[in-house]
């Protein structure tokens, strides 16, 4: 059993897999000062709560878009784990496909890893749209490398953005419209609405402008926590995926440990 881990830029989690499988997943706020010692408390108390111990886990792989995180979380997993942490896309486990864009270097490792699990789920050319702090679409092609995508903010951050910025504007929660008007009648309305189908609209647009210019068949995938939301009013998504991430790093350990044998 491994513990896989994923630093997003809002959230961290924390899954154990086994053969592939998600056993368990844990999430906490991201946050680069947290010590390896704070991580540990509150990591050993939620395996025994699963029926789990530190000694079940028998490697560890860590992907981050946070690198001032990566320091605590090595020494989590050398002193309180005793393994030396796989890093998604160094050594071992430098990407296994090619990212075909001009700054191959700066592709974060979600985005990565995203690719990787998608095109091993799935054949012929794909589309992952990833709800995290940024919206992302990535395009993967048919021989699985990455070529490219479009970063837009996520719905989080502009709903905080709109509100932060516009005084009398209240703080809403993101949530479907209760009915399918557009037309608002109050303030609050008519920013559900704003956020919502403004957002069903992007999503819808950006995905048919990618598969027009790929001109070929293409699988839309959604991953991330709002994905579900979303399915319920667009056919944009052929399929939700809401543990891609840590599929990918999963897979990833797998070539990286059958490498070094």
């Amino acid at each position: 059993m491994i513990l896989a881990v994923d630093v997003g830029n809002t959230n961290l989690v924390f899954a154990l897999v086994d053969k592939g499988e998600i056993k368990a997943r844990w999430r906490i706020a991201t946050d680069p000062r947290r010590t390896a010692d704070q991580y540990s408390v509150w990591l050993h108390q939620l395996l025994e709560l699963e029926g789990f111990s530190r000694d079940d886990v028998e490697g560890v792989i860590i992907g981050t878009v946070v690198p001032r995180a990566l320091h605590n979380l090595t020494v989590l997993s050398e002193k309180y784990f005793r393994k030396t942490p796989i890093i998604a896309g160094q050594g071992a486990a430098a990407w296994p496909m090619q990212l075909d864009v001009d700054e191959p270097h700066n592709v974060g490792a979600d985005r990565a890893l995203n690719a990787i699990a998608a095109h091993a789920k799935y054949p012929g050319d794909l589309l992952v749209i990833d709800f995290g702090t940024a919206t992302t679409f990535d395009v993967i092609n048919s021989s699985g490398a990455y070529a490219g995508g479009i970063i837009a903010p996520g719905i989080n951050l502009s709903l905080d953005a709109l509100v932060t910025a516009a005084a009398k504007l209240p703080r809403i929660a993101i949530e479907a419209p209760a009915t399918n008007s557009v037309i608002g009648r109050t303030t609050e309305s008519q920013m559900i609405i704003g956020i919502y189908w403004g957002y069903v609209a992007m999503l819808e647009g950006l995905a048919e402008r990618i598969k027009s210019e790929i001109g070929r068949p293409v699988t839309v995938l959604a991953t991330g926590g709002l994905a579900t939301l979303f399915d319920k009013h667009t056919n944009v998504f052929d399929a939700i995926e809401p543990d891609l991430t840590i599929q990918g790093l999963s897979l990833l350990y797998d070539m990286a440990f059958k490498s070094s044998q």
